[in-house]
């Protein structure tokens, strides 16, 4: 007897060939009774489901024929297929009313070589120098980008990684940035630094350490935030942090309630007056710094400037996590003493103030290539009324921010795309889901497939080229 035959999938440029009963390389297109599928259902959401409610999947023999509210129900590019390379119209270009409208939304998934994501992870600890090399598996996937306020920020994955460098790091930035955008946990280690695990809307993990929160703010935010309430119960306040370490009886917050000099010197360069930059190096310490002692950052008290003995001394972090009270002896050196309850309250308030920390993983990709075609015969007026804000761009049903200048850059939160809502190809790329909505009128005059425009309803009933699964989600109300 002889073998069946294979197809040859032409749903990414690997082109498989798929025997019966086996899915492709890419694990999205199956050999079905000798016809090419797309392995996971075409994707509608539902306004009217709640968040959290079970996917209802089910087939078009389960559709009962009635009429389907548009308002309610949109068709997303979830297990829609490709057309690439968009030698042809998108897989579903469906006609919906939205709001009296006569709408049309174009339904790909495109395939994204030039892609990454921007990951922000809430932290004061220091993870890495700016520029450092982010590593999974050992290979290098990325970069450390300059810090933001209370958070540190990576670039993972882009073009030069998927395709510019060795099989094996564009097999791994791939696999990386896959498990990253569908909210899974990746580990990432940074050269000269630290391992992070980075899960989109989960807590990061920093060297083995779940991080609770990030700062409240800088050292001299801190300050200028409860200075009135440390008046009259402490004589000093310092709060360390990396990046700007704060003094009460030196800062304009301290000065501008009457705070009284104490004569105290601290081991940094002097900014304006209250605020300290370089008090030690980055580390995982207090504030972010590498210290464990903070009365490492203090040089000699001075009485002429008003130190005594019986002086006391706050010393807290930016989060509150590291918190110590002193008072300076005789020789006025600082001794540690039990923290009074008054302000044991100040630094619960001050963790009481900072957010929990969080990692957030936004995709970027450039939609500005050839799956344009599968949209309209004149790829770039779709460009342009994306940019001018008449076609409305989501991922999976998740609103995109469109980059400003040249092209079609998008950029969306994954946390607000349904599980599982990315794929991959091997060559290696990410595979997205993408919608362009806007009225039919648009469509029709920047010279859309007009001819493969179908009605919701249709799209239930008859399915699309690659079969006729399909199931609910609820969304975002």
């Amino acid at each position: 007897m002889s073998r069946p035959e294979k197809l040859r999938c032409d749903a990414c440029p690997v082109m498989c060939y798929i025997a019966e009963g086996r899915a492709g390389a890419c694990d999205r297109y199956a050999n079905e009774g000798g016809k090419i599928i797309r392995v996971d259902p075409l994707t509608l959401l539902d306004r009217r489901i709640a968040k959290g409610d079970d996917v209802k999947p089910f087939l078009t023999a389960d559709w009962d024929g009635a009429n389907v509210s548009s308002d309610d129900i949109t068709v997303s590019a979830i297990g829609a297929g490709t057309t690439y390379p968009d030698y042809k119209p998108a897989p579903f270009i469906v006609s919906r009313e939205i709001e009296g409208v006569d709408c049309v939304t174009v339904v790909t998934e495109a395939i994204f070589s030039y892609c990454g994501v921007k990951v922000k992870i809430d932290t004061d600890r220091h993870l890495g120098q700016e520029t450092a090399a982010v590593r999974a598996g050992g290979e290098i996937i990325g970069h450390v980008m300059t810090a933001e306020y209370g958070s540190q920020m990576l670039s993972l994955g882009g073009v030069d990684h998927l395709t510019g460098g060795s099989k094996a790091e564009g097999r791994t930035t791939c696999d990386a940035l896959l498990r990253l955008c569908n909210k899974e946990a990746v580990e990432l280690t940074i050269d000269g630094g630290s391992s992070v695990v980075v899960q989109a809307g989960a807590a990061p993990i920093v060297d083995g350490t779940r991080e609770e929160r990030m700062r409240v703010g800088c050292g001299s935010a801190t300050i200028g935030m409860f200075a009135s309430q440390w008046k009259d119960h402490v004589d000093e306040v310092v709060v360390v942090d990396d990046h700007i370490t704060g003094v009460v009886s030196e800062h304009q917050a301290g000065k501008v309630i009457d705070w009284a000099e104490t004569g105290i010197r601290i081991q940094g360069r002097r900014s304006t007056p209250g605020r300290y930059f370089k008090v030690a190096d980055p580390g995982l310490g207090w504030g972010g710094t590498n210290i464990d002692d903070p009365l490492s950052i203090l040089g000699e008290w001075r009485a002429a400037k008003g130190a005594r003995p019986g002086l006391t001394l706050l010393m807290v972090s930016t989060t509150g996590e590291h918190s110590a009270f002193y008072e300076l002896d005789d020789d006025l050196h600082p001794i540690a003493k039990p923290m009074p309850a008054v302000l044991q309250a100040s630094v619960d308030l001050i963790s009481e103030n900072c957010e929990p920390a969080l990692s957030t993983v936004l995709f970027v990709g450039g939609a500005g290539g050839s799956l344009r075609s599968g949209a309209t015969r004149n790829p770039v007026r779709l460009t342009r009324s994306v940019q001018a804000a008449e076609t409305h761009v989501t991922l999976g049903g998740a609103p995109a921010y469109i980059w400003p200048g040249g092209g079609i850059t998008v950029m969306v939160d994954v946390t607000e795309m349904p599980d599982g809502a990315f794929g991959y190809v091997p060559t290696p790329a990410l595979v997205a889901p993408l919608e362009f909505t806007m009225p039919r009128d648009t469509y029709v005059d920047m010279g859309g497939h007009s001819d493969a425009i179908r009605d919701l309803s249709d799209v239930l009933e008859t399915g699309g080229e690659y079969g006729d699964a399909v199931r609910v989600l609820g969304t975002k109300q």
